[in-house]
């Protein structure tokens, strides 16, 4: 599949496509006869390996360890899954947090009426001449 074709299924810029490869976090992409990028199955999992990382937070500079871990083989599978569990409860912060702010959003647009009718009265209050 060429690079047009995989930016457009995964919703990227070619441009991303050949950074992520520029700096080692896909493989090398093979090359047609014609010397364009030829993604094959294995590289096209690294792409969507790679998006949903990213998905998830995950720094360029992490996934340069990541990937350099993966590479060095089954030795680095602790380090590997450690990066990995250290996404997933940052993640999982950022998602608490963003629970806890749609909350507070959803107790402002219950009582919208209220906060405002009391910044009416409030500036009627000001506003008053005695």
């Amino acid at each position: 599949m060429n690079i047009n074709a995989v930016a457009k299924k995964f919703d990227l810029t070619k441009d991303t496509l050949r950074y992520w490869e520029r700096i080692g976090l896909l493989p090398e992409i093979g090359r047609n006869q014609s010397g364009y990028r030829d993604f094959k199955e294995r590289d096209m999992n690294w792409v969507f390996y790679i998006q949903a990382l990213r998905n998830a937070g995950m720094s360029i500079e992490a996934l340069i360890e990541f990937v350099k871990l993966y590479r060095e083989g089954d030795q680095t599978t602790v380090a590997r899954k450690s990066l990995l569990m250290d996404q997933r409860q940052e993640l999982a912060d950022k998602a608490k947090e963003i629970k806890k702010t749609i909350k507070y959003l959803d107790f402002k647009i219950d009582h919208f009426e209220d906060h405002t009718l009391n910044y009416e009265k409030e500036k009627l209050a000001y506003e008053q001449d005695d």
